[in-house]
């Protein structure tokens, strides 16, 4: 059972990160090159309008009027209106649009890895320098190692293309019309009850999901091997096999949950990972996510919407590292003490 004192530790150490991540993204974008105001106006513009309009944003005030500004205005998710890639449109209403694409993707990526690295990161660790240890770290190496500008593209042309298994880029086929509740298809799909567009969604993020889940797969076996290994030589397991408990009961009720802390710690750094490194499969399956979205605005020098990405990623990264220690309590009861 986790303690609300210890949730709540964690929580109010959320508030240092984030002020400190908040700081250090406005004295970045205010150090680097270039005229927010000119921007705006475009670069034909006359001096004495883009002076206006670095009198409207406020970007004449001294830059602590300005920085004071700028966290009472984060701190109730007001990120001004994007310049550029959505001009005039509020820095939160593009992010609510787009966020739910990526974060899609990454869960069900995360769930390939998942459901898969850690079946064979206990069978590799169980069945150690044995053929099927091999292979599987043979395959663990090698999904570490291939980049995904390179397994998307080749998985495309062999599901896609060759065999015509899967769609190649989109998140939903043409011709069907989901209402956003949630901004995830496959459940707004549900939710509506619409069934052949659920299908079509499954099939549209089947093959970036996979794509991202080979590098997931590959990395969460690989530290679940070496967790089990560690824990199966110690003398509580010897002891519970001496006591004439079967190996599989024993792996699996007295080791699997001592090897899943250190596991658990890649698969939330992974995720949050996934969630602001999704660029390159959203290009290459052309999906309109938040990393694509992110890339576009740094582009186009749009500070509010560069501001506001950023920020969302920071509170995701610490709101995933709080699952974690919240997972770590429950899986040892001891660290919250």
């Amino acid at each position: 059972m986790v303690s609300k004192q210890f949730v709540l530790k964690r929580l109010l150490l959320l508030v240092p990160v984030l002020l400190g991540v908040a700081t250090l993204v406005f004295a970045i974008l205010h150090l680097s090159p270039g005229n927010p105001a000119r921007v705006i106006a475009g670069d034909r513009a006359s001096e004495a309008f883009v002076r206006q309009i670095e009198n409207d944003l406020g970007l004449n005030d001294p830059i602590w009027v300005q920085y004071g500004r700028f966290l009472v205005d984060t701190a109730t998710f007001d990120f001004g209106r994007s310049y550029v890639v959505r001009r005039g449109t509020p820095v939160s209403e593009v992010l609510r649009t787009y966020f739910p694409v990526t974060l899609e993707l990454a869960l069900y990526g995360q769930f390939f890895g998942i459901l898969i690295g850690v079946p064979l990161g206990i069978l590799s660790a169980v069945k150690q320098d044995s053929l099927t240890d091999h292979l599987t770290r043979i395959g663990a190496l090698s999904g570490i190692s291939i980049p995904i500008f390179w397994s998307g593209p080749l998985l495309i042309l062999l599901l896609a293309v060759q065999y015509d298994l899967v769609p190649t880029s989109g998140r939903i086929g043409v011709g069907y019309s989901v209402p956003a509740i949630t901004g995830l298809l496959t459940v707004d799909s549900l939710l509506a009850g619409n069934l052949p567009a659920f299908v079509s969604t499954v099939k549209h993020l089947l093959l970036p999901s996979l794509v991202i889940g080979i590098y997931a797969t590959a990395l969460i076996s690989r530290m679940m091997r070496s967790s089990m290994l560690e824990v199966v030589r110690q003398d509580y397991m010897r002891t519970a096999r001496a006591k004439g408990q079967g190996a599989k009961i024993t792996i699996m009720k007295h080791g699997f949950r001592n090897a899943l802390i250190p596991v658990v710690t890649i698969i939330g750094i992974q995720f949050g990972s996934l969630l602001g490194g999704a660029v390159l499969t959203e290009t290459v399956f052309n999906i309109p996510g938040i990393g694509v979205l992110l890339v576009e605005a740094i582009n186009n020098g749009d500070y509010p919407l560069v501001q506001g990405t950023v920020l969302l990623f920071a509170l995701l990264f610490t709101l995933v590292n709080l699952g974690v220690d919240v997972t770590y309590s429950y899986l040892d009861p001891r660290i919250d003490q």
